[in-house]
Formats: structure tokens, sequence, C-alpha cells
């Protein structure tokens, strides 16, 4: 039996750094998380917002609430540049 893991260590690790977000409607979000607070609503800066996979524009900074988050993870830096 496997026990449950805290996401606080995963995001706290991914602050500072290029991250793609999506949207449980559909949408998702390319940018830099700044920072998590305790209920894991997330600032993001530099947002590019994609929908089905083509660019729809540039956001500048988002708060995201924690409710509206399918899947986060983190995408290499050149990944985010080249695209």
């Amino acid at each position: 039996m496997s026990l449950p893991l805290s996401p606080k260590p995963f995001l706290s690790g991914l602050t500072g750094k290029p991250v793609m977000v999506k949207l449980k409607w559909g949408m998702e979000s390319k940018g830099y998380l700044v920072s998590v607070d305790g209920y894991m609503n997330m600032q993001l800066v530099n947002i590019e917002e994609y929908i089905d996979g083509a660019l729809s524009g540039h956001l500048g900074e988002v708060l995201t609430r924690c409710n509206n988050v399918l899947y986060i993870g983190g995408i290499e830096e050149e990944e985010e540049g080249g695209n």
C-alpha cells in the first residue's frame, strides 16, 4: 500500500522555473511559476495561452486558482523558448 504524497514539495521545486499548466477548461498556459500559496493557488508570469495547441495570446501575469488546474509540469528552458 502506498502513502499519499504531498504536492507542496513538487510545486516548491518548480518555483522560478518554466511550467505548463493545463486548466480543466482545456486551455494550456506556458510561463514561469513565481509563487504558490498554502491552498496551492499559483502566480505565473510571462504567460502564453494555448487553445487546442495554437497560441491564442500573451497574458503577462496571472493568478490561477488551484481548483481550476488539471495538471502542472515543468518544461525545459529550450522547449519553452523555442515555441
